[in-house]
């Protein structure tokens, strides 16, 4: 089965125009070659990619399969064109990063500050995403490096300390729960929650543990961040869980950080990939001027967590 780009877009151009004709044009292309491209896509695969009607064409089931991933290449090759192009601008080389909601907000900004600054020949995209999700496309090769919460099975990846990321529960100096020493995730099960929105990875790991115990969280209100949020809490609309770090601004006059015991919720920010010595030189000094430095000593580089593995051991002891 062989597709040229041509053949791609050719085909959208017919989605797009509801013929054939129309689509060549587009593609300026005569009708007879546009016909026999569609026709030799056709004979490839082996299916109907187009049903001819009274006033042109409509989509196959397989029609459609086939212009979603012609979308998703033609934008691939579309970004790969543009990144290429900046190399001949003189830029040394482009990080594609990876990384969990409290990463993103609450933890990278200061540090990719001063490494974009110091580094001026380096472009960075930093996409959001679950941890587990992040783990999952590293492993199988579609993405280089992320910032995982420690939470996430680790094994056959190398990591190297981020930071500390510990869940604490906010709540209104007002709420009946302001005066517990600690919290365990069950006990909040029936309470009202002020969240993030939906997406949120953050968001997404703690309906996840809520899910596991047959219940859905009930949110008042949810926010697309976490001033926002730590602000209505403050109000005594809910309680949130946050990273404790999210409270470094707020009013400790009007909200409490209330440890949350759960094992889950005792994690920290490591950096991942499948290897860091066969990273290119650029993200390798990358990977050394974000990550913990004083805690990602020699000794301190692993292939997993070892606060998890403890844990898990403990587990599987009882």
């Amino acid at each position: 089965m062989r597709f040229d780009f041509t053949d791609l877009r050719l085909f959208l151009h017919v989605q797009q125009a509801g013929s054939i004709t129309a689509g060549a044009a587009r593609s300026h292309l005569t009708l007879q070659a546009a016909s026999e491209r569609i026709r030799g896509m056709e004979e490839a695969l082996g299916v109907a990619l187009l049903t001819r009607v009274s006033n042109g064409v409509t989509l196959t089931e397989a029609g459609f399969a086939l212009a979603r991933h012609a979308n998703m290449l033609l934008q691939q090759r579309e970004h790969m064109q543009s990144e290429l192009q900046q190399f001949g601008n003189g830029l040394r080389g482009h990080i594609a990063l990876h990384c969990n909601a409290s990463a993103l907000s609450l933890h990278l900004p200061s540090r990719l500050s001063d490494y974009l600054l110091a580094h001026p020949r380096i472009s960075l995209s930093v996409s959001e995403k679950p941890s587990h999700d992040i783990v999952d496309a590293i492993k199988n090769q579609r993405a280089e490096v992320g910032i995982i919460a420690d939470s996430v099975p680790l094994q056959g990846l190398e990591t190297r300390e981020f930071g500390p990321d510990s869940l604490v529960v906010a709540a209104a100096v007002t709420s009946p729960w302001a005066s517990s020493t600690a919290l365990a995730f069950e006990a909040l099960l029936d309470a009202e929650f002020v969240g993030l929105n939906t997406g949120s990875a953050l968001q997404e790991h703690i309906d996840h543990h809520a899910r596991q115990r047959g219940k859905r969280l009930n949110y008042r209100v949810r926010l697309n961040d976490f001033p926002a949020l730590i602000g209505l809490v403050q109000q005594g609309i809910g309680i949130g869980i946050v990273p404790e770090k999210a409270l470094a601004h707020a009013d400790m006059q009007q909200v409490r950080a209330i440890p949350l015991s759960d094992a889950w919720a005792q994690r920290r920010l490591v950096l991942c990939a499948r290897q860091f010595s066969a990273l290119p030189g650029y993200l390798q000094e990358f990977v050394e001027q974000i990550s913990d430095r004083q805690a990602s000593a020699p000794d301190a580089e692993h292939h997993g967590s070892p606060q998890r593995d403890q844990s898990e051991k403990e587990a599987a002891a009882k």
